[in-house]
């Protein structure tokens, strides 16, 4: 464990990458994980433009009880560390999937969204914002919210399959990692691209990853440092941080 120490430490431009894992501790199932959604329900399906497109009521009905209560989530060890690590000026960036907010709540300040965010609704008719109060309690209820200039279907800004990252933020998120010297690849199975791509350019530039995950990766064998279990990795670095060890 002291060379995660070392490994914070020594970084000149330490950047976080973050998966679903992460907000597991907050009481958020993850995707491909041992208890994950896709042991419960067909996520893909959930999350398929196609199928938004021809029947939203499908992801609002599925949706409505682990993406519209995430504001009664609350961050857990993990977010509480990387948003000190920020403060005290280790954490340079931080690269998430996760659409819960989880690291924004935390106190992280430079958070990157490559897969969208659930706090932005529009229109997949007209494209405009949507309000989020009134989506999101209706969204709660199963409902199916509604543009109030045309009616057509409101869709959260969360990146489905079919559809293109966002540009700025995935292109905001390769400059970090190249620059990055060391990189922390937290919770993520690292299988969707092209944001599962992201360590590789840190690799290239001569940087070291060091990568927390419950189930093995395709960067594994590529990682200076390698741990299964996030909680016990950040209550140790939370208990380095209390006592001023780091």
């Amino acid at each position: 464990m002291e060379e995660i120490i070392d490994f914070i430490k020594g970084a000149k431009h330490l950047v976080a990458f973050t998966g679903a894992g992460v907000s597991v501790l907050s009481g958020i199932k993850d995707f491909r994980g041992k208890n994950g959604l896709y042991k419960t329900m067909n996520a893909e399906k959930i999350f398929d433009l196609n199928v938004f497109m021809q029947d939203p009521s499908f992801y609002y009905t599925h949706a409505k009880d682990f993406v519209y209560n995430l504001d009664e989530k609350e961050p857990a060890c993990t977010h509480r560390v990387l948003a000190k690590l920020e403060q005290k000026g280790y954490l340079k960036a931080l690269i998430t999937q996760n659409i819960d907010m989880l690291h924004q709540k935390a106190g992280n300040t430079k958070v990157l969204e490559v897969h969208g965010s659930a706090t932005i609704h529009y229109c997949i008719k007209c494209g405009k914002e949507a309000d989020k109060t009134d989506s999101f309690e209706k969204a709660k209820n199963g409902e199916v919210p509604r543009c109030k200039f045309c009616n057509g279907a409101i869709k959260p800004a969360i990146t489905f399959f079919g559809e293109s990252l966002p540009r700025k933020a995935l292109d905001e998120s390769i400059a970090e990692v190249r620059q990055a010297d060391a990189l922390m690849v937290l919770g993520s199975s690292l299988t969707v691209y092209p944001a599962a791509h992201l360590p590789a350019y840190t690799l290239e530039n001569g940087g070291h990853i060091m990568i927390v995950n419950d189930m093995p990766t395709s960067f594994d064998q590529y990682a200076t440092l390698k741990y299964n279990d996030l909680g016990t990795v950040f209550e140790y670095l939370e208990k380095m941080l209390n006592e001023e060890r780091l």
